[in-house]
């Protein structure tokens, strides 16, 4: 089992989650970036978002 360490970015003032396994695989906190976006309904662009094929890679 790898430790999943948590740090955080900023981009333009705002704080972002930075996820890492194994220092080859990163995944950043899409949730942090829509609140960037939109503050109060911030799952309304996750659920754009993850409407679009081309955003999951399979």
């Amino acid at each position: 089992m790898t430790k999943i360490r948590k740090e955080k970015i900023t981009a333009k003032g705002f704080s972002i989650q930075v996820y890492t396994e194994d220092f080859k695989n990163d995944y950043i906190s899409l949730t942090d970036i829509a609140k960037y976006k939109n503050k109060q309904e911030f799952n309304v662009v996750v659920a754009n978002c993850m409407r679009n094929y081309n955003t999951m890679n399979i």
